[in-house]
């Protein structure tokens, strides 16, 4: 019985020893986003940022609980077949929580996530791997969060990442 009682206290010691983030909400999304790029601009349900040169286009739908940051690509008319499989490969083992996809005749970098559960770090590293998919469009097809490999691309990618989650240290 004892030992049934410190396995359930050692099993719990962790979860309560986590700090719990508050649900995201639009407006907490605001303030994040005008920490990684202080020109913001509030849109309808959502916001309009630059991240490394690119325009991020992020939408919420609290009704559905979901959130969308969006990246412009290319044309997706003129995509070969080869140019379509290999985004779609990507998908699978490099673009990571970012997702390539076609909307509208545009090839987009997205990521996809429910909103009120989504963590402030998650958001973030979510952003940086959109925009390293967008940048990396025809070369590495990567989110730049993990891959394998001894050259430099991972490390300049990753920088991203890292330099979007300090300024939101903060927050």
């Amino acid at each position: 019985m004892i030992r049934t009682v410190l396995f359930c206290l050692c099993l719990a010691v962790p979860v309560a020893a986590q700090e719990a983030e508050p649900p995201m909400s639009y407006e907490r999304l605001g303030r994040i986003l005008f920490a990684l790029d202080p020109e913001t601009r509030p849109n309808g349900p959502g916001f309009e940022l630059t991240i490394q040169g690119l325009p991020v286009v992020v939408v919420t739908d609290p009704a559905a609980d979901r959130m969308r940051a969006m990246v412009p690509v290319r044309s997706s008319d003129e995509m070969s077949e080869d140019e379509l499989r290999r985004v779609l490969q990507a998908n699978f083992d490099t673009a990571l929580d970012a997702r390539y996809a076609v909307a509208n005749g545009v090839l987009w970098a997205v990521f996809i996530h429910p909103l009120s559960p989504l963590e402030k770090n998650q958001l973030i590293s979510g952003l940086a791997q959109t925009v390293n998919v967008a940048l990396s469009y025809g070369t590495l097809f990567s989110g730049g969060a993990m891959q394998f490999g001894g050259g430099d691309s991972g490390r300049l990618q990753r920088q991203l990442i890292d330099d979007l989650l300090k300024k939101g240290e903060d927050i």
